[in-house]
């Protein structure tokens, strides 16, 4: 018994990744999304508001592949949330930038990636939440609401399954068209996009 489980183990291991892996869940409307819905190419980032890494993208690559790309109808680009450590702070995090108007999600997803780093180092003081619901188009109360709904947390329970079926281990991840992408700078990303424009 233990010999034919430990056999199984290893034909897991050795199976490629891109067979075990789904492709993500198909875009709905309460993902939150910048560009055309009509773009010939949908490019899907799992992220963290605690991740540095995760940050650094946000702060530094986004800018340009939003004008590159988003800006000129190439490219949808969707935000999903996958809480790293520390959880409970990420999971705030994400139910607040959940939780602000959907018009303004984006306006709350890059303050909190461009106050990541010092909430951080000030161990994630209040304000860093309450800077993203000042510009979030809701009330704190509102968002407060929201943010104790059951129906907020199952909903980010339901996109950490979708990461966790489409094989997605840390963030940030990004797939291109339903394909995972390594390279997550502009160069990478572009050399997975182009080939898939009209």
């Amino acid at each position: 018994m233990i010999r034919s489980t430990l056999m199984g183990l290893a034909l897991l291991a050795a199976a490629p990744a891109a067979a075990l892996a789904a492709e993500p869940a198909a875009v709905t409307a309460a993902d939150r999304t910048l560009g055309s819905a009509d773009a010939p190419v949908t490019v899907i980032e799992y992220s963290s508001l605690t991740c540095p890494h995760c940050a650094a993208w946000t702060n530094t690559v986004l800018p340009a592949f939003k004008t590159r790309f988003v800006d000129t109808g190439q490219v949808r680009f969707v935000y999903r949330d996958l809480p790293t450590a520390p959880a409970p702070v990420a999971t705030l995090a994400a139910k607040v930038t959940r939780c602000v108007a959907p018009d303004k999600a984006f306006a709350a997803i890059e303050l909190m990636m461009a106050q990541q780093e010092a909430a951080r180092l000030m161990r994630y003081p209040a304000g860093w939440f309450l800077n993203a619901i000042d510009v979030g188009g809701r009330t704190a109360e509102e968002v407060g609401a929201c943010v104790e709904d059951p129906a907020t947390q199952t909903a980010l329970d339901a996109q950490i399954a979708d990461a966790q079926a489409a094989g997605v281990t840390g963030t940030p991840s990004f797939f291109v068209n339903g394909k995972r992408v390594e390279d997550t700078t502009l160069d990478g990303l572009a050399a997975a996009i182009e080939p898939l424009l009209p």
